[in-house]
């Protein structure tokens, strides 16, 4: 008990105490450094001090890319919902409500278009929020979707990919979005367009072993996880200590597995670089 709860009177007390929004300050997972929300996102949800790379929301990274913030939306392909009538604790189908709800979007895939530095492009963004960011048909579709939009539009396609791996609930039919997306892909370079891949923490399993790993060009974002299995499974399977940062973006580029890490703050920048490069547009005027 307190002097507030002892002396002061009900109807003053209520004025006195304030209720405080969830979330307002953030802990960095890195050096335990709070950050006011506020800032956080200012900075793309990079932690200022640390430098380290929170989990950005699909459409904050949509409105950091684009031109004045301004794009629009595409569709992307219905599928069937529960192709398997898949139940674990919970029906997969309600599983599915619950997260549209929660998340606003159709699926793990939100598809866009516009123009970055002046360059039309059309851009995918995996959604870690959604079901792990995990692939299955409505994403596989959509992925495939985009890429013959950015055919049709002579754009370079641009994904941000962030994911579990395949989703389970879905089996086989999901197994399958592995080939078609590798097919689209083939299919876009045929076209002669630039295809390029930003890893984001993570990036693991099917989607690594697929559309992840087939850009002209692999830019990851500092300290993301990128790899097929996990770390934990690979030392059980080898009984191998591995190396100091194995699978994070540092390691694989020293390794020669993507070409360059990219801070958020950044991305924007080395995007349009990248695309007026490989589409040879004139470069920028010098501000």
């Amino acid at each position: 008990m307190n002097w507030i709860s002892n002396v002061v009177p009900p109807k003053i007390r209520s004025f006195l105490k304030r209720e405080t929004p969830e979330n307002l300050w953030v802990k960095c997972p890195d050096s335990g450094e709070l950050v006011f929300h506020k800032d956080l996102e200012a900075n793309l949800y990079v932690v200022p001090n640390s430098g380290y790379h929170m989990r950005i929301p699909a459409l904050a990274r949509l409105d950091a890319l684009f031109d004045d913030g301004a794009y629009e939306s595409l569709p992307t392909p219905e599928v069937p919902a529960d192709p398997l009538k898949f139940r674990d604790v919970k029906r997969y189908s309600d599983r599915l409500k619950d997260y549209r709800a929660r998340t606003g979007a159709a699926d793990s895939i939100r598809l866009a278009a516009g123009a970055l530095q002046g360059i039309e492009v059309t851009v995918a963004v995996q959604d870690f929020d959604f079901l792990g960011g995990s692939l299955g048909m409505a994403a596989g579709e959509a992925i495939v979707a985009g890429i013959f939009r950015a055919i049709d539009h002579k754009t370079p396609f641009i994904i941000f990919t962030a994911s579990g791996g395949a989703r389970m609930q879905e089996g086989m039919f999901s197994l399958m979005q592995m080939p078609r997306t590798t097919v689209a892909i083939q299919l876009l370079k045929a076209a002669k367009l630039p295809y390029i891949v930003v890893l984001t923490n993570p990036t693991t399993g099917g989607v690594t072993a697929s559309y992840a790993m087939l850009g002209d060009i692999h830019i990851a974002e500092p300290g993301a996880v990128i790899g097929f299995a996990g770390a934990r499974v690979i030392e059980q399977t080898i009984r191998e200590r591995l190396p100091e940062g194995f699978q994070r973006a540092e390691y694989l580029r020293e390794h020669g597995m993507i070409d360059i890490v990219v801070p958020r703050p950044q991305m924007r920048e080395t995007l349009g670089r990248i695309c007026r490069l490989l589409t040879k547009a004139p470069a920028l005027a010098a501000a």
